[in-house]
């Protein structure tokens, strides 16, 4: 198995290698993270689980990593301060011409993986959009989800996230993964905080919005001091074996 970098190899290798690969595609953001994490978590969480699933994926299967995109749609935090974001409008564009690109270059599998909540739905929005604008006869497939959901099932089902809010944002989970790879990054005064203010009114299947605003809790979800190293540690592997399989079943997926 080769996971090569994209911007590590010329462009015969790329031509040679991208028809018989599957190109991953990891989007993040660059944006406040409360008080206590670093602006560039989301994209450094990705690189984390992108790197360690490509140490799992079978002999067998060439993955091709693209750079990471690490600015996102983040608007809903720039009253914070700290974060670089990119409109709705413009990052559907970005990730939309960034698929064509890919297929231009002649790649074949695609899957964008995502970690940073506010690219969720416009991923899937391009690669929908962008696959069924390809000519006929034009055979590529293309996939998208984020990495939580995509380790959905298996974490389900571990009773160390019980009451664990996945993702939230700068909450336990996310400064636990920092934690288990990067402390240094996750400042010592962790603040704490006994109920989830972002909570509000839940619609099973549906999305609210205008409820709770992320100015009245701070910037962050649940509680960070929850967070271990352990935990982290657990939500890493979890989430990297998902995307291994998830990769896996691009690879073997019959493209005509």
């Amino acid at each position: 198995m080769a996971v090569r970098r994209w911007n590590e190899m010329n462009r015969r290798t790329l031509a040679k290698i991208l028809p018989g690969a599957v190109t991953v595609v990891p989007t993040a953001a660059t944006e406040q993270h409360g008080p206590h994490l670093a602006t560039g978590h989301d994209a450094l969480i990705l690189d984390e689980i992108v790197r360690r699933a490509g140490d799992c994926v079978a002999s067998d299967i060439d993955v091709v990593v693209t750079p990471t995109l690490a600015f996102g749609s983040s608007d809903h935090h720039l009253p914070f301060g700290g974060t670089l974001s990119l409109g709705t409008e413009t990052y559907l564009r970005v990730i939309s011409d960034l698929l064509r690109s890919l297929v231009a270059a002649g790649t074949k599998r695609i899957l964008v993986v995502n970690g940073h909540g506010g690219n969720h739905e416009l991923n899937e929005i391009a690669v929908r959009d962008v696959a069924i604008s390809l000519p006929a006869g034009q055979h590529v497939k293309m996939a998208a989800g984020s990495w939580w959901t995509i380790a959905a099932g298996t974490r389900a089902n571990d009773a160390r996230f019980a009451g664990i809010r996945t993702p939230g944002h700068a909450g336990a989970l996310e400064t636990a993964m920092m934690l288990a790879f990067r402390p240094e990054l996750v400042a010592a005064d962790r603040p704490a905080r006994e109920n989830d203010p972002s909570l509000g009114t839940v619609i099973p299947g549906a999305r609210i919005e205008g409820e709770v605003r992320w100015a009245d809790f701070d910037g962050y979800t649940d509680s960070p001091a929850l967070a271990t190293a352990e935990l982290g540690e657990a939500a890493l592997a979890i989430a990297a074996d998902a995307l291994a399989g998830a990769i896996a079943t691009l690879a073997y997926a019959t493209v005509e």
